[in-house]
């Protein structure tokens, strides 16, 4: 998948609507059902969608003006904005997220060449990181509202991406193992150990297990045995 934030904000537009699809298809009262999330509804999931572009267009504006800008005014007002906005009608959650990708789109619009390059300790990337976080955020949230959407559903280029960043950023608690996607020639290395656990299978597969989108059912492991457990990926 390309670097060019420019490409990757037309990819964010593609998710999006595919996701605003999903959400005006549901029946109305899906917003108090329990969503893929523990803990979270269907309605928690779309109020955060829209919350994180808003979060997103406030760090691509300090990006671009310089002028301080965090994408949370706290931890708790997160938290406290997805839980107001979780029993929302869902016409009002769908206005929401569609208002709150518009902003997110001038705002990358708006960037200068020279802006992209703005460090960003939130995301601890460039600015030109923002548009593929967006993107992650979208196409792993769309499958969490369990409604039809599934890692099946991701890109290839987006699930080699995904896979990519999870075995590059895992930390000391995820288990070692080396990862095989079908289709390409280089492994993948989580961790350091004497002869650790090889897991094959389709790309999409093991993005959506090493993310905890998917059970892992159709994967390989060598030597034979079970699957390893992986951390609580974020």
């Amino acid at each position: 998948m390309t670097m060019d934030p420019l490409v990757l904000l037309t990819d964010v537009d593609r998710a999006t609507e595919n996701l605003l699809r999903t959400a005006a298809d549901l029946d109305p009262a899906v917003v108090s059902a329990p969503s893929l999330l523990p803990g979270w509804t269907v309605g928690h999931v779309l109020t955060h969608i829209a919350r994180n572009a808003d979060a997103y267009t406030n760090l691509l504006t300090w990006a671009r003006t310089g002028v301080e800008t965090p994408a949370y005014a706290s931890p708790e007002a997160r938290e406290a904005a997805i839980a107001e906005g979780a029993g929302r009608p869902l016409r009002e959650q769908v206005e929401d997220i569609r208002a709150a990708h518009e902003r997110f789109a001038d705002a990358g619009a708006a960037m200068p060449a020279q802006a992209w390059t703005f460090h960003l300790d939130f995301i601890k990337l460039p600015a030109a990181g923002v548009p593929w976080a967006r993107l992650r955020e979208v196409e792993v949230h769309h499958v969490d509202l369990g409604r039809g959407y599934g890692p099946a559903d991701w890109s290839d280029a987006f699930a080699l991406r995904l896979l990519r960043e999870i075995a590059s950023t895992a930390g000391e608690d995820f288990p070692p193992m080396i990862l095989r996607p079908f289709g390409t020639d280089h492994p993948l290395t989580i961790g350091t150990a004497d002869d650790p656990p090889v897991v094959g299978g389709p790309t999409k597969s093991l993005a959506a297990w090493l993310s905890g989108r998917g059970d892992g059912a159709d994967l390989t492991v060598s030597p034979d045995g079970e699957l390893p457990t992986p951390a609580r990926w974020k």
